[in-house]
């Protein structure tokens, strides 16, 4: 007699995925409401009241009550908010103001929600290169430099200068006696500048194709009255330096350059014998399913497929995309140049490696 063995059990329930699917459509919709929460200042003004109404939500954020009032809603169904229906009073409580106020510094996960809505505004455009190929212009993200200042300089103002930087041996001690320092891809500048007020007796230039991050660098420069840092237009591809440097840094800006490959090895002519190359970058594997389990990796992925991998692509480039990863990563530094890669990360630092790279 024949056993017929019985079909294997879906991954998934129909009604399971029916259940994540309505989850997944109603937390969409909840991470643009966080970004308008972060952007308004609605969450920082609930962090400090006690319990309220929306009109006085409304007036200590100085808002319009009716456009408060709805966000409070979504802010209540989607679980953010407490509401309490006696009082028609509404509450942050304090373990969700930890990750989503400005007083969080790093902690502050409502900055990233804005970049859903960011990214919603190329969508179209994306789906036009699935069908065609090519990429979407850096041109088409007039925000993306802005949010990348406020996303990345809340997590230099916490820690470049005394968890990062001290992450290379002995690195603290030579900038204090004055060395000569490069960030390349430096974008508005905000780190270069910290560095730069942190060791006075060092040199510091920063290099960046964006003519308005550059200003944006100079002028805080210039209110902090810093004469020991400069800023340069330089494509990252070109940078045309024989061992100019003992430092040079790179802040996420490797994975969506047109051509990284150039980038890395135009950094490695430039560091000097003895010196380093501090690359921050995504923390991911090159391989798709050791990210099964990465606490954003659904998150990266598609910041890669609606921003990074196409604005490479769209230039001619290699559309490296976010998720990189760190095989790879290592072996293109290595490949730049470099005799030496080690990899470090910093606790509670979800979302970037730190790769230090030297020459002998």
């Amino acid at each position: 007699m024949t056993t017929v063995e019985p079909p294997a059990a879906p991954a998934e329930e129909p009604v399971e995925f029916g259940d994540r699917m309505l989850g997944i459509l109603n937390d969409g919709m909840l991470a643009l409401m966080i970004s308008v929460g972060h952007k308004t200042g609605l969450f920082d003004a609930l962090a400090v009241l006690p319990p309220a109404t929306s009109a006085r939500i409304a007036g200590a954020a100085g808002l319009d009550e009716r456009y408060v009032r709805e966000w409070l809603a979504a802010m209540t169904t989607g679980r953010i908010v407490d509401h309490d229906s006696r009082t028609s009073t509404f509450s942050l409580p304090p373990d969700r103001a930890a990750l989503l106020t400005r007083t969080a510094g790093i902690d502050n996960l409502a900055i990233q929600a804005q970049y859903v809505g960011l990214l919603a505004t190329v969508e179209d455009q994306v789906v036009e290169c699935f069908q065609h190929g090519g990429g979407v212009p850096y041109s088409a993200y007039p925000k993306f430099q802005a949010l990348m200042a406020e996303d990345s300089g809340a997590v230099h103002d916490a820690a470049l200068v005394d968890e990062i930087l001290p992450l290379v041996p002995g690195l603290t001690s030579r900038l204090e006696r004055g060395i000569d320092v490069a960030d390349v891809g430096c974008g508005s500048g905000h780190a270069l500048n910290l560095i730069g007020k942190a060791f006075p007796a060092s040199r510091f230039v920063g290099f960046d194709i964006c003519q308005g991050a550059l200003d944006a660098g100079r002028a805080e420069a210039l209110r902090e009255g810093l004469s020991n840092v400069r800023f340069e237009r330089r494509d990252a591809a070109r940078l045309d330096e024989a061992e100019q440097f003992d430092l040079v840094t790179t802040f996420d800006s490797v994975h969506d350059q047109a051509r990284p490959d150039l980038m890395l090895s135009g950094i490695a002519r430039a560091v000097r014998s003895g010196g380093v190359y501090l690359c921050v970058d995504i923390a991911a594997s090159s391989d798709l399913q050791d990210n099964m389990a990465h606490p954003l990796g659904t998150f990266l992925y598609t910041v890669s497929c609606l921003h990074c991998m196409t604005v490479s692509l769209a230039d001619g480039g290699m559309g490296l995309g976010t998720m990189w990863g760190e095989q790879l990563a290592r072996q293109m530094i290595t490949d730049a140049g470099f005799s030496s890669v080690e990899m470090r990360h910093i606790d509670g630092d979800i979302l970037n490696s730190y790769f230090v790279a030297s020459k002998d």
